[in-house]
């Protein structure tokens, strides 16, 4: 009995030194560092910036508030996920492959645009005149360095963070001027907490909603809306915020009827202040949402993405490459969105034309995030399709798409739209309105058609985020 008592006490002794080293070797404490770089262009008179969006030919001629490149990098172990915003109209796949290849050492780098329509062009297509070229390509140069350094900063020093998720809804922060009328009036916010201190360490914002309240005539550049309501909540919590946009299609943007002054007077678009006021609304409803957050694990983390090919049938998208206002490299359309066609030479120019683009998900513990390249209708969030069908639509008959509450398996999840890339409307196919007769009475085809790559990208785009998850769940089967 004597001799076995200290055995028993060494090995008591091992066991509970073991176990108070398991969870420090076994798992990795979520971190989380944001960083925040200005990236508008130079004023210096050497060249034009053209203002992207709306019409062409619209310089700029001074700058209102900075336009910025916000980044999150979220950390588990030694994998890190890096999470960008950008205050421009639409940042593309290759210029993002660009930030990648100087940012290798991520697990993935997801870049998304808020739509910016007062931020220069970065796409071509708002120059001079429709054969002049309104990209910069030294100002691209500039995104590219801009960016890289953001996620460099923010993954100097990324403190132990905890999480929390929450939603707050307000449809009547929307307007909508495409029938059939569908809003995704739900703010989504991820706050990251210092885990010794408890207090913010930033958040991650996604609303819906165009950057477009100075209108057209503007010529002063802006990140538009989404400054002030970075700058509200930066007063409000003491810490960085990104704001991604998530289903902006259906000409989702500022209402027209909605947003007043502190004396009640109805503010329009193209003034400043209308921009103030509306996005410190957003900030509010973005307080909101924090105010109901609840905690969320967001490890481990779980990506699936793939390079796909959507087809493009507009003409004028096609006529804007051939005269070099988009520079972007096109492939054959094989007809299989997964199989990546031959580029697209003189000789084969003729021949159906296709983009490569991206879908991804994201599964951050119990946190799920859809990444689409462009302009989500909000149809194909909730799946709140017109019935009956709108008669004298193109394609009646065509079946409705996977939307992404049904895609995606939890609850709690996040959409970032123009993620790595933009190729422009995301419309319903059934919707699809460009051939006479015309739907709901109108005169002409529907103003979304006319900036969509082509009828398919919907079902294409969905399919693939179907693929995405698809893939992730037989992965945690196996």
């Amino acid at each position: 009995m004597q001799t076995a008592r200290p055995i028993s006490l060494l090995t008591l002794a091992l066991t509970v030194c073991l176990a108070s080293l398991g969870p420090k070797i076994s798992q990795a404490e979520l971190r989380a560092g944001f960083a925040a770089v200005d990236i508008t262009p130079p004023l210096d008179g050497k060249r034009p910036v053209y203002i992207a969006g709306y019409g062409m030919n619209r310089k700029a001629k001074g700058v209102h508030d900075p336009i910025m490149a916000r980044a999150a990098v979220l950390q588990d172990g030694d994998q890190r996920i890096v999470l960008v915003s950008v205050d421009l109209v639409g940042l593309q796949l290759p210029v993002v492959q660009q930030i990648r290849e100087k940012l290798t050492n991520f697990k993935y780098v997801m870049v998304a645009s808020t739509h910016n329509h007062e931020g220069p062009d970065v796409i071509g297509i708002w120059g001079r005149s429709p054969f002049h070229r309104g990209v910069d390509d030294a100002y691209l140069d500039q995104v590219v360095a801009g960016v890289v350094e953001a996620v460099q900063k923010a993954a100097e020093a990324p403190a132990v963070v905890t999480a929390a998720y929450g939603t707050a809804e307000d449809e009547t922060l929307l307007g909508d001027s495409r029938k059939p009328y569908s809003k995704d009036g739900v703010l989504r916010v991820l706050q990251l907490s210092d885990k010794m201190t408890d207090k913010p360490a930033g958040l991650i914002v996604q609303w819906n909603c165009h950057p477009e309240s100075l209108g057209s005539k503007n010529t002063q550049l802006t990140a538009d809306f989404v400054y002030a309501t970075v700058a509200k909540l930066k007063e409000q919590h003491g810490c960085p915020v990104v704001l991604i946009s998530g289903a902006v299609g259906g000409l989702m943007a500022p209402p027209d009827d909605r947003v007043r002054d502190a004396d009640g007077k109805l503010l329009e678009e193209g003034d400043f202040e209308y921009a103030r006021v509306y996005g410190e609304e957003v900030a509010a409803l973005a307080s909101k949402a924090l105010q109901q957050a609840e905690p969320i694990e967001l490890t481990p983390f779980v990506v699936s993405t793939k390079p796909i090919v959507v087809p493009v049938t507009n003409s004028l998208y096609r006529l804007a490459r051939t005269a070099g206002v988009m520079k972007r490299d096109a492939r054959l359309w094989t007809g299989d969105p997964e199989v990546l066609g031959d580029r697209m030479t003189q000789e084969n120019a003729h021949k159906p034309t296709g983009i490569e683009t991206e879908v991804a998900y994201l599964r951050l513990g119990d946190l799920d995030i859809a990444c689409i390249p462009g302009e989500l209708y909000p149809e194909l969030v909730y799946g709140k399709f017109q019935e009956p069908l709108e008669p004298n639509v193109d394609f009646p008959d065509a079946p409705l798409e996977p939307t992404v509450v049904d895609i995606l398996p939890g609850k709690r999840w996040m959409l970032f739209g123009l993620a790595n890339d933009e190729v422009g409307y995301i419309i319903p196919k059934r919707q699809w309105d460009k051939a006479e007769p015309f739907a709901y009475g109108k005169d002409g085809g529907q103003y979304g058609e006319i900036n969509s790559c082509s009828p398919d990208v919907a079902p294409i785009l969905m399919e693939a985020l179907k693929r995405r998850v698809a893939e992730v769940q037989t992965k945690s089967a196996e």
